[in-house]
């Protein structure tokens, strides 16, 4: 009986995966964790509301080198923003809000940088990256994990982010305003977000194996440990989530659960059982553009139009409509695709930071299902890979090329004194310049993991030399002196464009206090 079932299963999968073979599949997925040194990989596709590819790939931790499966839970990341405007058009749907409602209506106490804004904002403003923050700004507040800001902490600090750009004229991708529609969620229903979550979206809809937070799957086995390079070869770091910023980056889930939630949506927001969750009405507005986003002319899908809806980005691929998301923590990236009128989804779930392998799947998928010729992603985003890497380290190399120069030269350099204290940030808090005895330290008191050496770089500036490796963020440390040649404040910056926004030292603002 377990063999006739496997081989039913078998030409089932074959015979709705008519569009590209599961052998090829299979095959390419293979040669794509190989090349871009993926530990583990799950994919699932939907089609036609059936399952028709769902398998993992490789293993879950290099650690345990115990196997991948569909199973295995996955921090999704930014695709957890779907489910935070979901919540919120339930919310809607139930008359305890609009979208345009003011944000102080519920939060009273909530400030925005400029007084205009504070009074002006929305809920759909908080969920549409147009508040005027720029990319990633405020991250540093939860980001990366470990951090000590509590939620209200985080709230309150949102004054101090001086915008980036005018209020609702640019898109700029951004978390912090995710973690404020999250608190909305808890001022009007009286439930945690992890609690709305999986009570009124993931319990209906059918997601019996997923988490709202990664604090709730800490006895759960079968999930992944993240994988980060380290001197170009892939290793395990912790996996994990600061609970301030789970309505930005929460959920956990697997391919299993995904795919389901995939069904769900292009259902029409109605569960298995029939019930409708979000009104038309609602569901609608979730997938319109809220938020245009400029694009190149030309491009791979010939895309006519690109935004942000309410937790999607929104696009046209050969003249069908897409709604996708992707994910990224340290060490972690996943995908997420839907072309409703295709009756198509793809989920795919990593555990390791290259978003080129998903891209690599997903296309390869997508493109067989819109009649396109097999283009090879993998070639393309491999050479893009390397191209990339081959840059950052002759970047890094010059870097501390340099540093090792000035090292050696007898110069004068300065004194202790001269720079070693506290500097504090007006959102971010205090961070802390030690003299040790094998030379300079540095401390990021509300993210403590943010923590490592202080090399002298130039007569004003340092090159941070991060102890987590896998960070791969090592930032300039520039001074500014008064008359008297001691420092009076910094500013930090990436030494490479390359590093993941969220380290968004460039916002920082430091002023000597100590």
């Amino acid at each position: 009986m377990k063999k006739s079932f496997s081989l039913f299963f078998i030409l089932c999968s074959l015979f709705f995966f008519s569009q590209i073979s599961e052998q090829k599949l299979d095959e390419l997925i293979q040669n794509t964790i190989k090349t871009f040194d993926v530990p583990g990989m799950s994919v699932g596709v939907l089609k036609d509301g059936k399952v028709i590819y769902s398998k993992g790939f490789g293993v879950r931790s290099l650690n345990s080198k115990l196997p991948m499966t569909p199973e295995t839970l996955v921090g999704i990341a930014s695709n957890s923003k779907g489910f935070t405007c979901t919540a919120l058009a339930i919310l809607a749907d139930e008359g305890k809000l609009n979208w345009d409602d003011k944000v102080t209506k519920f939060l009273p106490d909530f400030k925005m940088y400029d007084d205009y804004v504070t009074q002006e904002l929305t809920i759909k403003d908080l969920v549409t990256h147009r508040a005027g923050l720029g990319l990633g700004q405020g991250d540093l507040m939860f980001f990366p994990e470990g951090g000590t800001m509590p939620t209200e902490q985080l709230l309150h600090n949102v004054r101090y982010l001086k915008p980036a750009h005018s209020f609702r004229n640019t898109m700029d991708y951004n978390n912090v305003m995710f973690i404020v529609a999250g608190e909305v969620i808890h001022k009007i229903s009286g439930k945690t977000w992890a609690d709305f979550i999986e009570e009124r979206i993931m319990k209906p809809v059918g997601m019996t194996a997923s988490f709202g937070s990664y604090n709730r799957a800490k006895s759960i086995e079968n999930k992944i440990d993240a994988h980060a390079p380290v001197n170009g070869k892939a290793v395990a770091v912790p996996h994990d989530w600061n609970e301030t910023a789970n309505a930005a980056g929460g959920i956990l889930s697997n391919i299993t659960d995904m795919t389901t939630w995939a069904n769900f949506l292009m259902n029409g927001f109605v569960t298995k059982d029939g019930v409708l969750l979000v009104s038309e009405k609602n569901a609608n507005l979730l997938w319109q553009i809220q938020q245009p986003i400029p694009m190149a002319a030309k491009n791979p899908y010939d895309t006519k139009f690109y935004g942000y809806g309410l937790g999607w980005f929104i696009s046209d691929v050969k003249g069908h409509r897409q709604i996708q998301h992707t994910g990224g923590l340290i060490g972690t990236v996943t995908q997420f695709t839907l072309i409703p009128d295709l009756n198509l989804g793809i989920v795919v779930l990593t555990n390791q930071q290259q978003g080129v392998a998903f891209n690599t799947i997903t296309n390869t998928v997508k493109d067989a299902y819109l009649g396109i010729e097999d283009r090879n992603w993998l070639k393309t985003y491999a050479e893009r890979y390397a191209k990339g890497n081959a840059q950052y380290d002759k970047e890094k190399a010059e870097t501390y090329a340099k540093v090792a120069a000035y090292q050696k030269d007898r110069s004068a350099k300065l004194a202790p004194e001269q720079f070693v204290g506290t500097y504090r940030d007006a959102w971010f808090g205090d961070i802390v310049i030690s003299k040790e005895k094998k030379g300079f330290r540095i401390i990021c008191k509300s993210s403590e993991r943010l923590k490592g050496e202080v090399l002298p770089y130039s007569r004003d500036t340092f090159v941070i030399k991060w102890d987590d490796r896998s960070y791969d963020a090592d930032a300039f440390f520039t001074l500014t002196f008064d008359e008297k040649g001691k420092a009076v404040s910094a500013k930090m910056k990436p030494i490479s464009d390359i590093t993941d926004f969220s380290f968004d030292f460039g916002d920082l603002d430091l002023k000597k206090v100590d």
